[in-house]
Parts: structure tokens; sequence; C-alpha cells
């Protein structure tokens, strides 16, 4: 039910954007009190600082022991790049795209690396393409989560286990609030900002010792920039994944994404996380059960995101507004809850249709959502009541 007098109670944490993304409960500067500053990333702290990052995202995502993990420069988008440029080539490859990220990744491949043989499975905003069609005889690159049209794949059975190509899977919206199976995975790659709120700029690379293996056996034809360069002399650089990252990390960073891994394990690790960002993203799927303005992007309940929960408009004088209408629409409903500081940053990704975009990962507390949904429909009743006052 829609109504145009303001709801009294308010989110304690407004912030719902889908990356960066809320920091943990609890968070403040003092958080990063040890931090290395001034110091070498390569001195005994600096490095154990790094180590211990790895160490940690091991236990908590529960990563087999016998796969790398490296912190990489340039977020998630530079780990996913490492692999696209350091690991394709050697066999075709079918690139899986539903949303924004993955789209990019093909158009990477495409135009950028040239590949000559690469298919393409594609579905637009709200569904999955047909994963039967897949052949996993070739690499595959797809993500986990989509992050700007709230579509996930609901599990790794897709992917058979006696693969002959590699899986690179970008999971950025996925770890830390998703069950990723990695015996099915080669390659995963996700950014700290994400579901565990920590701060931009750094990207994880995880490899299986297959991708290891292509790593040391294949040589792209194209020449790698230093920042891209996983081997030396044929052989992993095994550093990397002990700390020895390629590039200078922010030790600021380093200290923040070790307090949101500590706090991670405090509350029980990957099974509490998985059950937090499950909660948030039900009390959103409650609302739009009864709402007679907003409906899941997501058409299958299976393939719904419990992180980036993603919604467009199902109101009959708004759904019949022309794209730009439908836009300006969700701009003024998204501007207005900004405005009264109870929502921040919740409209859909610029490519995706018109609609809110409201992230649900672990460290967003489920209070804070649903003191949030009253203000949702005030928003709605004022931008409708507009929309009626202009026509």
């Amino acid at each position: 039910m829609t109504t145009h007098t303001k709801p009294g109670l308010r989110p304690a944490n407004p912030n719902f954007s889908s990356g960066p993304c809320a920091k943990r409960p609890g968070w403040s500067v003092e958080a990063l009190k040890d931090a290395a500053l001034g110091r070498s990333h390569r001195a005994k702290i600096g490095k154990a600082k790094l180590e211990q990052a790895i160490e940690l995202t091991r236990e908590i995502l529960q990563v087999p022991a016998d796969y790398r993990i490296g912190i990489v420069p340039a977020s998630d988008t530079g780990a996913v790049e490492m692999a696209l440029w350091s690991l394709l080539g050697e066999r075709g490859v079918d690139m899986v795209a539903w949303e924004s990220f993955g789209s990019g990744w093909v158009t990477d491949v495409v135009k950028q690396l040239k590949l000559a043989d690469v298919r393409k499975l594609e579905a637009g905003y709200g569904e999955l393409p047909d994963l039967a069609k897949i052949d996993f005889d070739r690499d595959v690159v797809f993500t986990w989560n989509g992050t700007t049209s709230g579509v996930r794949v609901p599990n790794g059975d897709f992917i058979p286990a006696g693969r002959q190509g590699l899986t690179i899977c970008d999971a950025t919206s996925a770890a830390f609030a998703q069950r990723l199976d990695f015996q099915k995975l080669d390659v995963v790659t996700f950014s700290w900002q994400k579901v565990l709120g920590g701060e931009g700029a750094h990207g994880m690379l995880i490899l299986s010792p297959r991708a290891v293996a292509r790593l040391e056996s294949y040589k792209p034809a194209w020449p790698l920039p230093k920042i891209f360069r996983l081997t030396s002399g044929g052989k992993l650089i095994e550093g990397i994944f002990k700390g020895e990252t390629i590039n200078t990390p922010s030790m600021l960073c380093v200290e923040d994404y070790l307090d949101t891994l500590r706090w991670a394990k405090s509350i029980g690790g990957l099974d509490a996380l998985v059950a937090r960002a499950d909660a948030n993203a039900a009390v959103l799927d409650r609302f739009v059960g009864k709402s007679a303005w907003l409906g899941h992007l997501a058409a299958l309940p299976a393939t719904r995101s419990n992180t980036s929960v993603c919604m467009s408009f199902t109101d009959q004088q708004v759904s019949a507004l022309d794209p730009d209408g439908q836009a300006a629409f969700a701009k003024g409903l998204v501007s207005a809850l900004d405005k009264e500081g109870v929502a921040y940053d919740i409209g859909s990704y610029r490519d995706a249709p018109p609609g809110l975009r409201i992230w649900c990962g672990a460290t967003v507390e489920t209070s804070d959502l649903e003191a949030l949904l009253p203000w949702l429909d005030w928003a709605f009743a004022a931008q409708k009541a507009s929309l009626k006052a202009a026509a």
C-alpha cells in the first residue's frame, strides 16, 4: 500500500550500494589502527598481513588446499583481465553473459583479444542463457552472480566434473554470500568492496591446479604487460600467491580487508554470511510479493540473487511510459530517498531496465532493510502523484 505520509522509522545505515558496499556492522576507523602505514609491503610486517589475508580468505570461503589465492591489482576487473589475457587462446571459448559485466568480458575477448574461435551465449536482463548449450570441452567464461541484473546461476551442477576446458568465473558479487562450487571452477575472481564491504582497488584471483597447469604449458601469442604476468620462465610466480603482490597494495585497504575477514570469522564464517544475505533478500522478496508496483527483474526464483536484488516497475501507468520516462521516474524516486537520507545508491545500473537495485549482502542489517520498505512505498506514491500532476 502506498502512502503520502512519511514513515517514522529510518534505517540506521542507509548504505545500500552494490559496490562499494556497506561496511560491516559496528565498523569505525578504529578498526584500521594497526595498519602497517609508512612501511614497505615487502617488509616482514607487510608480507605477514598479506599472507594472513590470503589464509583467512581460504578459511572463510572454504577454498580447497591445492588452489592458489593471490591478491592482484585493479579490483575484480583486473583479476578477470589477468585470467582472460593469460589463459585464453589455447582452445575455443564459450562466453556466457546475461548482464553488463559479463557482456563486457565478451567485448574484451572478441574485440581486444580478437580470438578466432568464440561462441557467445547471451540472454537479456532477468534471464539466464540456456546453460545446457555450453560446451565444456572449450574454455568457458561466465559470472556467477550478475551484479547488474540480479540473476545468478543456482549452483554449479551445470558444469561437468570431467570438463576438458577451463571455467573462468567472475564471482565478485557472489563470493562470501553464495556457495561457490570450487571443484567446478578453475578461476574465481572477486573484489574486496563487495560482500564484505572492504575498500576498492584490490582484486582476488583463485586458481585451480588445472589453471596453473595451463599457465605453465601455454604461452599466449600476444605480449603481456607486467601487471598481467603470472609466470616467469614457464613457471608460476608462486610469490604472488604468498603475499608478494605484483605492485604495491594499500596497506590501509589490506588492514580493512583483514578486519572484515575477522568479523566474518567471528560471526560463524561462510554459513553465517550466506544466512545473513539470504535473510536480507527474503525481506525484499516478501515486500515484492505484496507490492502493486514493484516486481523482480529475475524471472525465476531459483536464479534470483541474494546480494544485488534488482527490481522493475509493474505499475501499469509507470510501465506504460517510454524508456526515458521510466528512467526519469526511477531517478526521481531514488533521488527522493537520497534526499531523505534513508537509502543511497539504489537506482538500477545504467545499462539495465529502469528500476531499483538494493544490496542485500552480509554487511547489511536486516533491520535496516525492514525500515526501508515503508519509505519505498512513500517515494513511489510521491513520484506517482508528480506523474499525475504533470499529466
